[in-house]
């Protein structure tokens, strides 16, 4: 079963992140912070990572960047979900496959997920 990893401190988002991946037949792991995110990584090998920018201790760019520079861990697509600072994911196309504003689209999410989960 393909997995999803979700790390974002807004438990809500990050539920209904959850839900409506699971609805559509995905495993997903959650984690309230890019440590804790990290920690997962540590035992779990998600085919996907979606990662809010803002949270406490490591940002999402601190995260990829982490992922990014692990070898077993540097091919994950990345999907950065942020309210304010979107346009700093999009200058970092090395970091993420695709970049969302919040407040975002849920069919616009699955859709990208569906993208990335078949062309990897």
């Amino acid at each position: 079963m393909t997995t999803i990893l979700i790390v974002d401190d807004e438990y809500l988002i990050a539920d209904i992140l959850s839900f409506a991946l699971e609805d559509e037949g995905y495993l997903t792991v959650t984690a309230g912070s890019g440590q804790k995110a990290l920690g997962i990584l540590e035992r779990e090998r998600p085919q996907l990572i979606i990662t809010d920018y803002m949270m406490p201790g490591m940002n999402g760019i601190e995260l990829a960047e982490a992922v990014r520079g692990n070898q077993g861990l540097g091919q994950i697509p990345i999907v950065l979900m942020s309210g304010a600072q979107s346009h700093l994911g999009i200058a970092r196309p090395d970091l993420f496959s695709k970049v969302f504003d919040k407040p975002f689209e849920i069919s616009a999410v699955l859709e990208a997920v569906r993208a990335l989960l078949c062309t990897g």
